[in-house]
């Protein structure tokens, strides 16, 4: 049996087809308001849902505060539930508690990573060492959270032989900034010689996290290293080609930026901020987030599967304008 439900009360509906056993949602730009759709087909005696996947939609606490009415209906037989980058905090957190306390009979693995559980995580934790409970896997922490901020950490450095002759690089390698005077670089196979960019010396592997402070107009990006370094051609550009994923930073807001396709995201009113950015390469993700005081507010995730080493990038658009890597 499969249940046809509205997730998306906008002018462009989505109409999905949910199975009768699995149905991944993950980066369906599914909201809150889409939750309560999902929270009937869960209270529903006919709905044989076992396995969900929401993560890296904006669901938000009041979107979880909806789905948890229908965890916490005795008709639920939901097993698995991943609501992993789904901008949830300890509020949202506390109504999903509840909702298991009871019905406590299903739900065995639940993850929550990208949120920011707070103390509510830990009562979730708790619960797994429950024999009453059929709860066994809560997950949480695959992003630096308070405390644990970087777990994931990995101090990054700029290769002065990648960068572009408008580029000027300053504390050891840390910081570039875009300048009118052109610099005395050296000749190099792996400089970009026509546009503004440069890259990381060291290759990403496994998980792993940095933050990066920029101002003006910048492209903050992961990228294959094969990338085309010289001449013109647009295949050069960080986000204009299929080995490349870039987040554009500017005054007016956030934009992804992946072959040639653009997301618009959130806008912004300032012209600098602190960018954080996790990369999971056996789960294909990269994620980005805005650093505000000792919160990660999620901005766009990018899924995929990473068929080769990835290198940080940095394009600088506009003189003025510059990238940090910060230190912890």
């Amino acid at each position: 049996m499969w249940t046809v439900i509205v997730l998306q009360s906008r002018p462009d509906l989505i109409v999905i087809q949910i199975s009768s056993v699995s149905s991944r949602l993950s980066i369906c730009n599914l909201s809150e308001r889409s939750c309560e759709g999902l929270s009937s087909v869960l209270r529903s005696q006919y709905s044989s849902l076992t396995h969900l996947d929401l993560s890296n939609n904006d669901l938000k606490d009041s979107g979880l505060k909806i789905l948890s009415d229908g965890l916490r209906s005795p008709d639920c037989k939901l097993e698995t539930l991943r609501l992993s980058g789904c901008l949830i905090t300890e509020e949202g957190c506390s109504s999903l508690v509840s909702a298991l306390k009871s019905n406590p009979f299903n739900l065995r693995l639940l993850d929550l990573s990208y949120n920011h559980p707070g103390a509510s995580g830990q009562e979730l934790s708790a619960l797994v060492e429950d024999p009453h409970w059929t709860l066994d896997t809560v997950r949480y922490g695959l992003i630096p959270d308070h405390g644990h901020r970087y777990r994931h950490f990995c101090e990054l450095t700029l290769d002065p032989n990648t960068a572009n002759r408008e580029l000027k690089l300053s504390e050891n390698n840390k910081k570039v900034e875009r300048v009118e005077e052109v610099q005395s670089y050296p000749d190099h196979q792996d400089r970009f010689d026509d546009w503004p960019q440069l890259m990381c010396s060291t290759g990403l592997t496994g998980r792993c996290y940095w933050e990066v402070q920029w101002s003006g107009a910048v492209h903050i990006a992961v990228s294959y290293r094969r990338i085309i370094r010289k001449g013109f051609s647009r295949n050069c550009g960080f986000g204009l080609n299929d080995h490349s994923w870039s987040l554009f930073c500017f005054e007016g807001g956030y934009r992804g930026v992946h072959n040639t396709e653009i997301t618009r995201l959130p806008q912004s009113s300032s012209s600098s901020g602190t960018v954080s950015v996790y990369v999971d390469c056996p789960a294909g993700s990269v994620s980005f987030y805005r650093v505000s005081s000792d919160k990660l507010i999620h901005i766009y995730t990018f899924k995929t599967t990473f068929t080769e080493p990835l290198f940080g990038g940095f394009a600088v658009r506009t003189q003025g304008s510059s990238v940090s890597l910060c230190d912890v």
